[in-house]
C-alpha cells in the first residue's frame, strides 16, 4: 500500500496523471490502476474524476495531508533503523560559500538527500576564510568555495565554473544605465562585502588587491541582507553566479565588473582534504558537479 500512497502523492502533487507517471517511472494506466486500487482498499473515492480535470474528496483531501506525514514519519523509521542496524554514525559536513549567488549548491544537496536518505547532512556558511578555516581544522568535510589560492596537492580540487564577476546596483542609480563597470567608476559608491566581523578586514583587504576596489566598504551578514541594502540606495554589491531573483528584478541591475573593459573572472571549487575522501564525499562532489555542468 505504501507505493500506492507514493503515487497518490504523486498524482495530487503534479495535479496530473501523466506528469505523475512521468515523474514516478510508470505508464500514464498504470499509476491511474495503482490509485484506484489504493481507493478499493481504503473503500472511499479519493478522486473525483471529470472528463480531462480531478478534483480531491474531502475524504481525499485528508488522506492526502495524513499521508504526507505518515510517509514523512515512516522514512526516518527506515533511517533510524538503518543506523542502527548499521552503527552508521557518518554525517556529510559540507561549507557553502554564503555570498554565492547561484542555486547549483541547493539543488545538489536536495538531490544527494532523496538519493541517500540515510545520510544527514550538516551545513555550515561562511566568507572563503571562513570556510578554509573550517576545512583545514577538519570541521567540515567539503567546501564550496572561490579559489584564492594556488591548488594544493593536501587537497582534492575540482574547478565547478568560472564565472564573469558582476555588481548589483541600485536600479534607480544612474550608473545602472553604463552597461559595465570598471572598479574605478564605482569609487565614490560604497561597496557592500558579506563577511563576518571576523573576517572583514580579511575580505576588503582581498576585494581592493584583487578587485582594484577603492570606494568605501560597508559590511552585510548575508545575501538577502546586502541585496536590501542595495535597493535601499546604500552601495553596490559584488555578485558572482546564478541569476538575480524575480522579486529584485525591477529595482536591482546586474553589471559585469570589468578590469579595462575585460570581465574580471573568478573559479569556484570543491575543496576536500585528500586524506579524508571518502565515497559520500565524492558522490557530493559528483551531483555538485553535475548541477554546475547543467548550467553552462
Amino acid at each position: 500500500m505504501l507505493k500506492q500512497i507514493k503515487y497518490f502523492q504523486a498524482v495530487v502533487r503534479c495535479r496530473s496523471f501523466s506528469e505523475a507517471a512521468e515523474e514516478c517511472y510508470i505508464s500514464q494506466s498504470a499509476i491511474s490502476q495503482q490509485v484506484q486500487a489504493l481507493e478499493r482498499e481504503l473503500g472511499v473515492t479519493l478522486l473525483q474524476r471529470g472528463n480531462r480535470h480531478f478534483s480531491l474528496t474531502p475524504a481525499g483531501e485528508h488522506f492526502y495531508r495524513q499521508s504526507l506525514l505518515l510517509t514523512a514519519d515512516f522514512e526516518r523509521l527506515c533511517k533510524e533503523t538503518a543506523q542502527i542496524a548499521h552503527g552508521d554514525d557518518f554525517t556529510l559536513r559540507i561549507g557553502y560559500l554564503k555570498g554565492y549567488g547561484g542555486s547549483e549548491f541547493q539543488k545538489a544537496v536536495a538531490e544527494f538527500a532523496e538519493k541517500r536518505p540515510n545520510i544527514p547532512i550538516d551545513i555550515k556558511t561562511g566568507n572563503h576564510e571562513d570556510l578554509y578555516e573550517q576545512l583545514r581544522t577538519d570541521m567540515v568535510d567539503l567546501i564550496l568555495n572561490d579559489q584564492r589560492r594556488a591548488f594544493s596537492d593536501e587537497y582534492i580540487n575540482i574547478v565547478l565554473t568560472t564565472i564573469d564577476c558582476h555588481v548589483e546596483i541600485a536600479a534607480r542609480n544612474p550608473i545602472a544605465g553604463m552597461g559595465y563597470v570598471n572598479a574605478g567608476d564605482l569609487r565614490h559608491t560604497p561597496c557592500i562585502l558579506i563577511a563576518s566581523k571576523e573576517q572583514q578586514e580579511h575580505e576588503q583587504n582581498y576585494y581592493r588587491e584583487i578587485y582594484g576596489i577603492t570606494s568605501p566598504v560597508i559590511f552585510a551578514d548575508n545575501l538577502d541582507e546586502a541585496r536590501l541594502m542595495v535597493v535601499s540606495g546604500k552601495g553596490y554589491l559584488p555578485i558572482e553566479g546564478g541569476s538575480l531573483p524575480a522579486q529584485y528584478k525591477d529595482v536591482i541591475i546586474r553589471l559585469p565588473l570589468c578590469r579595462n573593459k575585460k570581465p574580471i573572472l573568478r573559479n569556484y571549487c570543491a575543496f576536500w582534504k585528500a586524506d579524508n575522501s571518502g565515497f559520500y564525499i565524492e558522490e557530493f562532489a559528483e551531483i555538485l558537479k553535475a548541477q554546475f555542468d547543467k548550467n553552462e
